[in-house]
């Protein structure tokens, strides 16, 4: 099982020590994440549609099946557009190992001058890409006494006290992903496709987010063999 604490979404060791009590992450596991106040989020990768190239009939359901949608929601949501600058130095590494490849000059020639120009285009341009994320929240009912984050992260380490901060964990996520069916069934009605992120996606969406300084250079990674169902 992957997981990930705090400390480790910051930088240097020094930075995160000056920076992790500004975190409100506390772990995450199992494709769910669990911020320091015991609640659980879970993060959907939505696709998007070009709504001003479809029919009058077309943008009318589309908007009807989001009104339902949203009409449908008894929980509230987050919707998030980050914007990045695009990295291409994948693509530009892929033309360059096909360049020398080829046994025909004129097509690496061809080939050579196609990469440096979407690298010069690149840089002047300044081109950006678009990603939409809905975060599902799901917050326990959890008394004074007893708070969720001590009874997922107690000091007692027992055989038993582990298995049942599992069991606890495992109640509440299956919860969560209740929502979570609910929110793509409801989205997929307007025409967009949705993927729950998981936990290594998380911890690399959320560590770009505490590092924006190294923003444009960290992607998540394969992001373009996610799955979108």
């Amino acid at each position: 099982m992957e997981s990930l604490h705090s400390n480790n979404l910051t930088g240097g060791a020094t930075g995160g020590l000056s920076t992790q009590k500004y975190v409100d992450v506390e772990e995450v596991r199992d494709g769910v994440i669990i911020l320091k106040n015991g609640s659980l989020r879970a993060v959907l990768l939505v696709s998007s549609i070009n709504f001003d190239l479809k029919a009058t009939e077309e943008q009318d359901s589309i908007i009807s099946q989001y009104q339902n949608f949203l009409n449908s929601l008894d929980f509230p949501m987050q919707i998030i557009v980050s914007s990045r600058k695009l990295n291409i130095n994948p693509y530009l590494d892929y033309l360059k190992k096909k360049e020398t490849h080829l046994t025909n000059e004129l097509l690496s020639l061809q080939l050579a001058e196609y990469r440096n120009f979407i690298k010069n285009l690149a840089d002047v341009s300044n081109i950006m890409s678009k990603f939409f994320y809905v975060v599902v929240p799901f917050h326990p009912i959890e008394n004074a006494k007893s708070g969720l984050i001590d009874r997922l992260f107690g000091a007692t380490n027992s055989q038993m006290a582990v298995a049942k901060r599992r069991e606890l964990f495992d109640t509440y996520k299956n919860q969560l992903w209740q929502r979570v069916d609910h929110i793509s069934a409801g989205l997929s009605g307007t025409g967009v496709k949705v993927t729950p992120l998981k936990t290594e996606e998380l911890i690399e969406l959320l560590y770009n987010s505490y590092n924006p300084s190294i923003h444009n250079n960290s992607i998540i990674k394969d992001i373009d063999k996610v799955e979108l169902r």
